[in-house]
């Protein structure tokens, strides 16, 4: 199998089937030396994902924005308020309290696109279920690893 469609087999099975046709035609793929496996994928030198050694993708916003026009992707998402979106933007934690809406493939985990008004401004991994989520007031839901401050900086 080769690497691009090992890609799109690998985003499919964590965002939903049909997904990975949103994945641009001109990426530019990183192998590692030791292992050569993919390590990265970028477009227009601008970096999409990383391969992560347990199988899962770690997306960066840009990324996540693209895949945004897929309306199986938005079942991976997670809204919050506008009190709470000048701290995700900066790094911080997403509270129960804040989320406004969490698509229903969000499990403990999972990479989770943060959106503001239909906009993705944050990735992080979910620490609760969307059921969960829904269910409580209280509590962190979302560690933010990746947000568009961030990457502004760097």
């Amino acid at each position: 199998m080769n690497s691009i469609s090992k890609l799109k087999h690998t985003i499919d099975a964590l965002f939903g089937t049909g997904v990975s046709k949103h994945l641009p035609k001109d990426i530019d793929i990183l192998f590692s030396h030791r292992t050569g496996r993919i390590r990265e994928v970028s477009h227009k030198q601008k970096l999409l994902c990383t391969l992560r050694i347990d199988g899962g993708l770690a997306i960066t916003p840009y990324f996540a924005q693209m895949l945004l026009a897929s309306k199986r992707f938005r079942e991976n998402c997670l809204e919050i308020d506008k009190e709470s979106k000048p701290f995700v933007e900066d790094g911080r934690s997403v509270f129960c309290g804040h989320v406004i809406s969490c698509g229903k493939n969000i499990r403990i985990q999972s990479e989770v696109p943060v959106l503001y008004k239909n906009k993705v401004i944050a990735v992080g991994k979910a620490i609760l279920s969307s059921e969960m989520m829904k269910g409580q007031t209280m509590g962190v839901a979302l560690k933010i690893r990746d947000s568009l401050k961030s990457q502004q900086r760097g």
